[in-house]
């Protein structure tokens, strides 16, 4: 694995949450670790996510250090909405996506990329983040919810990654209707699926 695509069942659900915990994991196992946000929105004076993760990054990749928050992102905007409906001067070209992602990747041993929103957010028109994960061709990690009503939002992401034929993991960010989960949901999940984890409860395979 030399990147790694983090996606989730929609906003939210703990992209960031679960790509710091990412870096200090594999950055702890060695790795040089590089971090991409390739669209940021609701962004007025600076990009909360790239900050983040660039600060996070900063401290394991000296690499990453002289670069800013807008250095690990191709495009942000002022408007909280799925990048389309944000790019309202529709702006966002896939080829600078792309290229930035490769500008980054070459300062990293495994480049950890950060989505926005969830698999079918409308990138431009005709373009999906979904699109956006095959165009760039690595392993995903999907982050799913714990409220109720998550098995179905999971269920649907893997049917979207599987009829793309992507390689992904996926993982529960266990922050909703915590008290609840093991009782309401998890049953189903143990049933159905062998090696699915908690963000805060172990590590995924690949690690």
């Amino acid at each position: 694995m030399q990147s790694l695509f983090i996606t989730a069942t929609g906003t939210n659900v703990g992209k960031t949450h679960t790509t710091l915990k990412l870096i200090e994991a594999l950055a702890s196992a060695g790795h040089k670790v590089g971090v991409y946000k390739p669209i940021e929105t609701g962004v007025t004076h600076t990009a909360p996510d790239a900050t983040i993760l660039l600060e996070a990054c900063q401290k394991v990749n000296d690499n990453f250090k002289a670069l800013k928050p807008l250095d690990i992102t191709a495009y942000t905007f002022a408007l909280p909405a799925a990048p389309f409906c944000a790019d309202t001067e529709q702006s966002i070209e896939i080829s600078k996506i792309i290229e930035k992602y490769h500008t980054l990747f070459a300062l990293c041993d495994i480049l950890l990329v950060e989505g926005a929103g969830g698999l079918m957010v409308p990138i431009t028109k005709d373009f999906l983040m979904i699109d956006l994960i095959q165009k760039l061709n690595i392993k995903t990690l999907l982050v799913t919810p714990s409220r109720l009503g998550c098995i179905n939002d999971t269920l649907l992401s893997i049917e979207a990654l599987k009829a793309r034929d992507i390689d992904f993991d996926w993982c529960v960010n266990v922050y909703e209707d915590e008290d609840d989960f093991e009782k309401v949901t998890q049953p189903y999940y143990d049933a159905v699926f062998e090696g699915w984890w908690c963000v805060d409860k172990g590590l995924p395979s690949f690690i």
